[in-house]
């Protein structure tokens, strides 16, 4: 893999920086990227493409790409809200490729990838809708809560300009694979929502009071649920079958 952009090929684009740093990141990932999923070959969709900008050849995944010279933050505006909720109920969006690229180089600097099965309604926040005055008057957006998705589902393909092995990619992709096989949008919830308090606590080995601190921001999320100590233990039970935790003993887990 090659971090440099090939930026002597976008001196067409020299006077719209947005098209030239689409053009290089664009063609930077088709050149340089294969699927995280299996590896394979990834093809570039035509411009403009309604879903996705690539598509794997070999397991046809599709793959939005999402590039930044700033600091990718805790989130990503996206398209038309409507849109992406339909997309979530379809099963039709793609995964995600964050990628963030130096100007001062033009090369990269970090690429992650986001499987699009830790893509729910509770990460897609609606914005206002535009003005009266806009051009695009009452158009409604979104937001994509990257901050939201637990760390196990932004997978690092590129690090600090450090290259990850491919095998690694293709072990942390396969890792938390059993999510796509969760269509309950609830009941996919409440695992991320469990990851995500795992990641909060910060350690490899935990316990259920570590957990239980947790109770009452859950609560608050899940204001109906009057049982969040046992809902959070089934949660552990599911992740440990899955082979996310390895149950230690007494109430101790450990990630796989």
């Amino acid at each position: 893999m090659n971090l440099d952009l090939d930026i002597e090929s976008a001196l067409q684009y020299r006077r719209s920086k947005a098209q030239k740093a689409r053009f290089l990141t664009e063609s930077w990932a088709h050149t340089n990227v294969v699927c995280p999923g299996c590896g394979g070959e990834l093809q570039k969709y035509a411009n403009n493409s309604p879903v996705a900008d690539f598509c794997c050849l070999n397991c046809s995944e599709d793959f939005e790409l999402k590039a930044t010279s700033g600091k990718m933050g805790r989130i990503i505006p996206d398209g038309a809200y409507s849109s992406m909720i339909e997309r979530l109920s379809s099963q039709t969006n793609p995964n995600l490729l964050l990628l963030q690229y130096d100007t001062e180089h033009w090369s990269v600097s970090n690429l992650a990838a986001i499987p699009k099965y830790y893509f729910t309604s509770d990460i897609i926040q609606k914005r206002s809708p535009l003005s009266p005055t806009a051009i695009r008057a009452g158009w409604v957006g979104c937001n994509i809560l990257i901050g939201n998705i637990p760390r196990a589902g932004k997978i690092k393909i590129v690090s600090n300009r450090v290259i990850e092995p491919l095998e690694q990619i293709l072990a942390d992709w396969k890792k938390t694979s059993f999510l796509k096989e969760i269509r309950n949008d609830e009941a996919k919830g409440w695992l991320l929502q469990t990851m995500q308090c795992i990641d909060r606590i910060g350690k490899r080995e935990f316990d259920l009071n570590d957990m239980y601190n947790f109770e009452n921001s859950l609560r608050d999320i899940y204001p109906n649920n009057n049982h969040i100590k046992e809902k959070l233990r089934q949660q552990l039970q599911v992740l440990r079958n899955q082979g996310y935790l390895k149950f230690v003993g007494r109430g101790v887990y450990e990630l796989a």
